[in-house]
């Protein structure tokens, strides 16, 4: 391992992470899961790195970007990930002098456009990532649901519940639903959806590579808004509502004439170094 590491803290709407800007050589995937577990070392829902790039096109400055989950694995794109690496970008001073501040943050899913809309939000626009949502139900052993699958760089499942999200089993089907095998390989983040006014809905999402439910999920909002617009449930722009308590505002168009945007809160929680005993604790226990 490499000797005590500086990190930044970030967290974007309840997603948080740990992030390290021009480091000497990639974390290992190691590194990664000793990392972000909770409780024995400083924890996250997933690590990135940034670097600066030539300058852009027409929006500023480009960061490369590089996320991965907290099992270890590289990761396409994580959104609520990709405004903390935006928001830690702004805070480094690798954006563009225009007001409001912009820059291009390239990802494993392609270039978003990234612009500060106050000190601790960020505003992304996505590419043309977002596919149309397929109807689909899942069968399991005790359960049938009728819900959405699309991909927001990452694969989805969008499922529209019937009662308040409190009570949804996010935990007791979520393990079982992100790897149904008519997902298809890899499976999906699972998102636990209620549709309220047309421009309002609340969400919990189940992560594949965290393995258990976020506080939130960027491309979950996306995802949830598209099925939500092509069931004629939600109309753009659409204010979701998170499990860490914070609205993110979506908007966009299945037809691609409105680019998607996401834009909410994204902030810097802590600075440090990471010591020897961020990673030297024991793997989990093998119960019996």
């Amino acid at each position: 391992m490499r000797t005590a590491p500086t990190f930044f803290k970030l967290s974007g709407a309840g997603n948080d992470f740990i992030a390290f800007a021009e480091p000497e050589q990639p974390p290992t995937g190691d590194e990664i899961r000793a990392w972000c577990r909770r409780g024995l070392s400083l924890g996250a829902d997933g690590v990135f790195t940034l670097e600066r790039r030539p300058t852009g096109h027409g929006s500023g400055p480009t960061v490369r970007m590089v996320h991965y989950n907290a099992d270890g694995e590289r990761s396409d794109l994580c959104l609520n990930g990709s405004r903390c690496a935006a928001r830690l970008a702004f805070h480094l001073g690798w954006h563009s002098e225009t007001t409001p501040p912009e820059l291009q943050l390239k990802t494993d899913a392609g270039v978003l456009r990234a612009h500060r809309t106050a000190v601790d939000r960020i505003a992304l626009e996505l590419p043309k990532i977002v596919e149309a949502p397929q109807e689909i139900t899942l069968e399991g052993e005790d359960y049938s649901f009728d819900g959405w699958l699309l991909r927001v760089g990452v694969p989805h499942l969008v499922l529209a519940w019937p009662e308040p999200l409190n009570h949804a089993p996010v935990a007791e089907l979520g393990p079982s639903l992100r790897a149904h095998p008519d997902l298809g390989e890899g499976g999906a983040n699972v998102n636990f959806v209620r549709f309220f006014e047309p421009n309002r809905c609340q969400l919990r999402t189940f992560e594949r590579g965290v393995e258990a439910e976020t506080l939130a999920c960027g491309t979950g909002m996306i995802a949830t808004v598209a099925a939500g617009l092509a069931a004629k449930r939600l109309t753009s722009p659409v204010t979701a509502l998170t499990a860490g308590g914070h609205e993110v505002t979506v908007e966009g168009a299945l037809d691609g004439s409105t680019p998607w945007t996401l834009e909410g809160d994204a902030r810097i929680v802590a600075t440090g170094t990471l010591q020897s005993g961020a990673i030297g604790g024991p793997g989990p226990p093998a119960w019996r």
